[in-house]
């Protein structure tokens, strides 16, 4: 459930409510995410009655910087919030805050994470890469590792809002980022831990196919100003694209190809059929 604040301001608790009773009629667990959802002023009336309805998984999607007040934490959990996604985009301090634009931003999300894991709830973290970042995918990891998340992804970064406007200072060649990506994705391997990596076509995954995200995303109905009652459908029609040598590719019938927006600017060479190995 979004609340486009920078755009349309708050979406109004009672219009939230009813589209957590429309959506509890299909579906068994249910998002909030935004814009930032901490700092609607309903969030834990929000997430009470998401309770009350019966979803059975209650996640926060969130840059987690209002969870660095451990009583907050506990407010949400108390209404019945059972799972955390916090958003990390960097090791260090000076890279995740130029990111975010929000000097202490990674302080904040890093005690946040702490105070979750003290309080013994499940968070799965998301870091978008990015041109500044992907170099550093691996001593991300290790630090996600370190705090005890239960599962991270690494998500290529989709190039549209400020992303598209800064495009060649922001999105970097897939086929670079790649192997940092991969090598993320094996620090949490070896740590035995879930990982998977979003908007990474086959291709770019060599002997890390099966950690693609969109092979486990369920099925999705977004409710918002908007309504869209098949996500996946509109990912891989609208969002995503394939090109012409994508059909001579073993993974074709289930990749989803890149961001239709990165070979607008990129190209499309960069996806090389994968063969019969």
């Amino acid at each position: 459930m979004q609340a486009h604040k920078k755009k349309f301001g708050n979406r109004k608790a009672e219009e939230i409510k009813s589209d957590l009773e429309q959506a509890r009629k299909n579906c068994s667990a249910v998002v909030f995410t935004g814009g930032e959802p901490t700092i609607h002023p309903d969030i834990i009336e929000l997430v009470q009655h998401a309770k009350n309805l019966g979803f059975n998984e209650i996640q926060i999607q969130t840059n987690a910087r209002r969870m660095c007040y451990l009583d907050f934490c506990r407010q949400l959990i108390d209404a019945g919030a059972s799972e955390f996604s916090p958003a990390l985009h960097g090791h260090v301090s000076e890279l995740h805050d130029f990111l975010t634009r929000a000097p202490g931003s990674f302080d904040q999300t890093i005690k946040a994470i702490k105070n979750l894991r003290e309080l013994g709830q499940r968070v799965i973290t998301n870091t978008v890469i990015v041109k500044p970042n992907y170099r550093y995918a691996e001593q991300t990891a290790r630090l996600l590792v370190s705090l005890g998340v239960d599962q991270y992804q690494l998500a290529f970064v989709h190039p549209i809002g400020n992303a598209h406007k800064y495009y060649d200072s922001i999105v970097p060649c897939v086929s670079l980022a790649a192997p940092f990506i991969h090598r993320g994705l094996q620090v949490g391997i070896d740590a035995g831990l879930p990982v998977m990596a979003e908007a990474m076509p086959y291709c770019q995954m060599y002997g890390y196919e099966r950690y693609v995200s969109e092979r486990v995303i369920p099925p999705t109905e977004i409710r918002d100003i908007d309504y869209d009652p098949d996500f996946e459908k509109t990912r891989k029609t609208q969002g995503k694209v394939k090109f012409g040598q994508c059909k001579e590719c073993r993974y074709d019938s289930i990749c989803e190809g890149p961001w239709k927006e990165y070979p607008e600017k990129k190209g499309y060479d960069e996806f090389v059929p994968v063969r019969e190995r």
